[in-house]
């Protein structure tokens, strides 16, 4: 079986829920983040993922990916990962996009990466290694980390510039899968939050 990358988005924190671009800061989840966390993992015990006996853990170091992986019940399977810590946003982190482009007229992280902290070049290439350590073995890999990092992922593993990360929104909690068609690069589900409530 070719290799999948499941992805999912930590849930909700006080500064998602508010748009401020979120790199580094250690923002626990909110309480309904908690739950929608919880009901991620619902998801993935039922079927067809049936808990994913199988699939290899990892996840972003940071507080709020750590805990959505916990509450989704891969607490214990799951290894930290630096390379899927969000993008780090340098001077902007923090801000909003509205505050943002009070300062920089027309700023777009995916074309112009941030101030101060990391380069689209230097996101492409964390996603880089994070495809090529899931294509290197025969078995599928679960992912939870960040928005932006996870659609940089999503770009990577299509074979395009990271700047299609721009088209492909994710909502916090959500379950992607990165598979195969036809033996090329697919998106085989992508922003999927059927299981959340409401």
């Amino acid at each position: 079986m070719a290799p999948r990358i499941l992805l999912a988005r930590h849930g909700q924190t006080a500064w998602s829920r508010s748009g401020r671009h979120t790199g580094l800061t250690d923002l626990p989840l909110l309480d309904e983040g908690r739950a929608d966390a919880g009901l991620l993992g619902g998801r993935l015990a039922a079927e067809p993922f049936a808990g994913l006996p199988q699939v290899e853990v990892r996840t972003s170091p940071l507080v709020r990916a750590r805990e959505t992986a916990e509450l989704a019940g891969f607490g214990e399977r799951a290894t930290p990962w630096d390379a899927l810590v969000e993008w780090r946003y340098g001077e902007y982190e923090g801000l909003t996009p509205d505050e943002i482009h009070a300062r920089q007229p027309g700023w777009l992280v995916w074309r112009d990466g941030a101030p101060g902290g990391e380069s689209t070049q230097e996101v492409s290439d964390r996603a880089d290694e994070v495809v090529a350590w899931a294509r290197s073995a025969d078995r599928d890999v679960l992912l939870f980390a960040h928005g932006h990092i996870l659609r940089a992922l999503g770009a990577r593993w299509l074979g395009l510039p990271i700047a299609f990360g721009a088209r492909i929104r994710l909502a916090p909690a959500s379950l992607s899968v990165l598979g195969w068609s036809y033996g090329e690069p697919a998106l085989e589900s992508w922003n999927d939050t059927g299981h959340l409530a409401g």
